[in-house]
């Protein structure tokens, strides 16, 4: 099975190179999708110099700056594989960690899997409390309303059997992405995993982009989607 990883990047210069060289590596049938959300710190130009140097990479810029949920979308319009994994630019999830993740779809047995930062017994840096808690409030308001018991619905770590997400109308352009799809992939009764894996998070200095406002748009998507037909 082919797995096709979408890179959804903006403003990303610095960890842009890091993270293809760590994807590329690892030993997976594979195809990277690069979507640029319209960087304007030299990530574009970094991205245009590296595109001849690996196999199987293709690369698209957006002519305007649409968020990560419009940068997925994008992505899968470009899609060929048998599964479709999410994989964030800035270094915080570790792609070594793809084959344990592909597993359980990859042996006919889920058709989505989440990579959790809170399951299992992987390293993580510890940073800040108010975003863990924040993040174990809006999956139990998700589980809540989807009847699912995720123990890290806002991970990145996210792969999909590509009939199944390629099948979803997708809606959100920023990170109500992951509320969004979670209730979706839950309403067509898809058989979902959960993985432990490691998390380097960064900080806000080191680029860090999510914020209080995209909680609040998480917990608005997740009771939008629930009550959606």
């Amino acid at each position: 099975m082919v797995l096709s990883i979408i890179i959804p990047v903006y403003n990303e210069v610095t960890t842009i190179e890091e993270i293809l060289k760590r994807v590329t590596a690892v030993p997976l049938a594979k195809e990277v999708i690069v979507v640029d959300d319209f960087s304007t710190d030299g990530t574009r130009e970094r991205l245009g110099s590296i595109v001849g140097q690996y196999d199987n990479l293709k690369i698209v810029y957006h002519g305007k700056n649409c968020g990560k949920g419009c940068a997925i979308r994008t992505g899968l319009g470009h899609v060929s594989g048998d599964m479709v994994l999410i994989q964030d630019a800035d270094l915080e999830y570790n792609p070594d960690e793809y084959p344990k993740l592909v597993k359980p779809i990859v042996e006919g047995r889920a058709d989505v899997v989440y990579g959790s930062r809170f399951a299992g017994g992987e390293e993580h840096r510890v940073l800040y409390f108010w975003h863990y808690l924040g993040n174990r409030f809006l999956t139990l308001m998700s589980n809540m309303f989807t009847n699912l018991n995720l123990t890290d619905m806002e991970t990145c770590f996210k792969v999909f059997r590509s009939d199944i997400i390629k099948g979803i109308k997708l809606e959100q352009d920023r990170f109500g992405f992951e509320p969004e799809i979670t209730a979706k992939v839950a309403r067509a009764g898809c058989r979902i995993y959960e993985v432990g894996i490691s998390y380097s998070g960064r900080t806000y200095t080191e680029g860090k982009k999510i914020g209080w406002k995209d909680g609040v748009q998480a917990l608005w998507c997740i009771v939008k989607y629930r009550v959606k037909n």
